[in-house]
């Protein structure tokens, strides 16, 4: 029998390739215990702050307050458009609760119609999950604490104070402030300002229109945030103020409106149609600058119903259209003044008489004048005063249409000026390169075409902002000013509107045109029954004009009612004869039959209005009058042959019926 036979060999060479494994297993796992040592001592020590921030993330959340929007303010500090406080339901996506019956629930509390519901559902769907969607605005006091009782009943449903938009004078100032209103996706965009979260909260509102829209970043504000303390899903617990970080308001904008004079003008227009500027023609500032009829700007912030929109725009008078900036209308016979200047500067002589029978023929077409009998011989200065068609149909086929427009252009028509808000239309200058340019079929220029171009008709269109530019320039009667409508953003003024260059003409022509200007004010002019102030010896400076338009809308036709009358009046004050021109108003009432009727008498008013209230002119009216001289006393001249000698003591009087004394005997000496 064979004994089994040990070889040490394989046995050495077992053990060596356990060691082997055992040390390279070892090795692997000291390496992977270094490594977690290595990264939870990072984790603990590097990245402590880091984690810390997640940890309280979840226990905390930030939710974005809204800035308070910055106020908008008169000349005088007056606030034109502000904030105030506003109770509001909120109702955000609720993963336990389907919106429905949240609305349902809500219903019997706060007054929810189903289209309105209906409408509720689809945006809290679409929303964002927990952003809080506005269900409802301006909830009474017996409303918001209804619906704070029950907030633990209701999942994602908030009551809470927020603020709103609110402008104190309605519908006076719409068309320059414009309003805000809730954002929409067209205004949401991937990059810039509009990209900010803020933009999804429902209680933030975004400029719309005007200067609302114009500043609407300087306005805003920065947001801030509110610290709560929220469980596993995301459900606010309680609130924590000492990590609220506070908003940043907007800035405040000031205009160089003045409210008196604006809420004045928008009471003198009452429900006719056209607007009103006012410009100081020292500096260029806007004081009044209305459309009418207006709109009550306060609607648009809580959302106006379909059935209001369409009521406003459809409404024959236009009031959502501003009839300022947009609107452009011929100026009729207030642009024989910029007619009497280019004459002035094409060398005729203002002197030379063109005698006015009625009317004027002219190729074959009867011209009229706007009095049928005529106003007999007139020279430039009688023209303006009686504002005669037919001198300035003579004047304007002479020097022809280029050198009209020339001038216009240098006061102002034909431009858009930089007051800081959109909308503005320039118009139509027309020339004879306008013509080439712009009537292709019929690029020549007519004879026929200078006559009504001479008198502010025809093709020339301009808006009201320009009409007062141009009575403002020739008022100052050195300086091109610029009109300012805004005077300072967040305390920084703006350029003021004085600083512009001198206006390329003559002294004496400039003096001879306004003092056209004031003759029409005088006895015997078109505009003197409607611009007597009443202000002692202020007098207005101005030049009335009715002219064809066929529509309340700008290029539209009128209707069954025909072409209508656009009464339009530019005027400063005062005339020559007093200081230095101090404000320059143009007016615009669409329809409106007769400069001197429909439009000269509502400037007046507002013209009083700004009067009175200027310092200065206030203490020139007031002024003591000069005593008044007394008749001359016959008897006061007789002198007594000698003079009468007081005694000490009175003689006795007589008694009842006693004889009088007999007067002391007079000395012979």
């Amino acid at each position: 029998m064979a004994e089994p036979a040990i070889y040490f060999e394989d046995v050495n060479e077992r053990q060596g390739v356990f060691h082997r494994r055992a040390f390279l297993l070892g090795g692997i796992a000291g390496l992977g215990i270094t490594a977690l040592g290595g990264r939870l001592a990072y984790l603990q020590l590097l990245e402590t702050q880091r984690y810390e921030k997640l940890s309280a993330s979840n226990q905390f959340n930030f939710k974005l307050v809204t800035p308070p929007r910055g106020l908008i303010t008169d000349r005088n500090g007056e606030i034109l458009a502000a904030n105030r406080p506003n109770f509001r339901l909120l109702v955000a996506r609720d993963e336990d609760q389907k919106p429905e019956d949240t609305l349902k629930t809500l219903a019997n509390f706060v007054p929810i119609e189903e289209p309105r519901m209906k409408r509720l559902v689809r945006d809290i769907k679409n929303a964002p999950k927990r952003a809080p969607v506005s269900v409802m605005e301006d909830m009474s006091w017996e409303q918001f604490s209804a619906i704070n009782v029950r907030a633990p009943e209701l999942p994602g449903v908030t009551a809470d104070m927020g603020e709103v938009r609110v402008y104190p004078h309605g519908g006076a100032f719409a068309h320059v402030i414009g309003y805000v209103a809730k954002v929409n996706r067209e205004d949401i965009k991937p990059t810039g300002p509009n990209s900010d979260p803020i933009m999804l909260h429902p209680s933030f509102r975004i400029g719309k229109q005007g200067v609302e829209k114009a500043f609407d970043l300087d306005l805003r504000g920065k947001p801030g945030a509110r610290k709560v303390e929220v469980d596993a899903n995301g459900r606010e617990v309680r609130h924590d103020p000492n990590g609220d970080i506070p908003a940043v308001p907007g800035q405040e904008i000031q205009l160089t409106l003045d409210v008196d004079i604006q809420n004045r003008a928008l009471e003198v227009f009452g429900e006719e149609s056209g607007g009103a500027v006012m410009i100081d023609c020292r500096t260029g500032d806007i004081l009044c600058m209305l459309s009418a009829p207006s709109f009550d700007a306060n609607l648009f912030v809580r959302g106006l119903q379909g059935a209001q929109y369409r009521a406003l725009a459809n409404y024959e008078r236009n009031p959502l259209l501003d009839k300022c900036l947009s609107g452009t209308y011929p100026p009729g016979s207030t642009f024989k003044t910029m007619t009497a200047l280019a004459a002035l500067e094409a060398g005729i002589d203002p002197e030379l008489r063109v005698s006015c029978g009625g009317g004027m023929q002219f190729g074959g077409r009867y011209f009229r004048c706007h009095k049928k009998e005529g106003h007999g011989p007139q020279n430039m200065r009688d023209a303006i005063k009686n504002s005669c068609d037919v001198y300035f149909y003579s004047v304007a086929h002479r020097i022809g249409p280029d050198r009209i427009a020339a001038v216009a252009r240098e006061f102002g028509f034909g431009q858009t000026f930089d007051i800081g808000i959109p909308g503005q239309k320039k118009g139509i200058v027309p020339s004879t390169e306008w013509v080439r340019k712009n009537r292709p079929r019929d690029p020549k220029w007519h004879p026929g075409e200078s006559l009504s171009y001479g008198i502010g008709q025809g093709m020339l269109t301009a808006n009201c902002l320009q009409l007062a530019v141009m009575t403002a320039r020739l008022a100052n009667g050195k300086k091109a000013l610029n009109p300012r409508l805004i005077k300072s953003v967040g305390g920084r003024e703006m350029k003021r509107g004085s600083d512009a260059p001198d206006l390329p003409f003559p002294q004496d022509h400039l003096n001879y045109v306004r003092d056209g200007m004031a003759a029409v004010t005088e006895a015997g002019g078109t505009g003197f029954r409607a611009s007597q102030l009443g202000l002692g010896d202020i007098l207005m400076a101005g030049k009335t004009g009715t002219a064809q338009v066929y529509s309340y809308k700008a290029g539209g036709t009128r209707g069954k009612g025909g072409p209508g009358g656009c009464a339009t009046t530019a005027c400063s004050w005062p005339s020559r004869r007093s200081m230095r021109p101090r404000y320059a108003l143009a007016v615009i009432v669409q329809h409106g039959m007769g400069g001197s009727t429909a439009a000269a008498p509502r400037a007046r008013e507002i013209m009083r209005v700004a009067l009175l209230k200027d310092p200065e002119l206030v203490a020139r009216i007031q002024k003591p009058l000069p005593m008044p001289e007394l008749a001359p006393d016959p008897e006061a001249d007789i002198v007594p042959e000698a003079p009468l000698m007081a005694t000490a003591e009175a003689p006795p009087r007589p008694a009842s019926g006693a004889p009088a004394a007999a007067p002391p005997a007079r000395d012979p000496a």
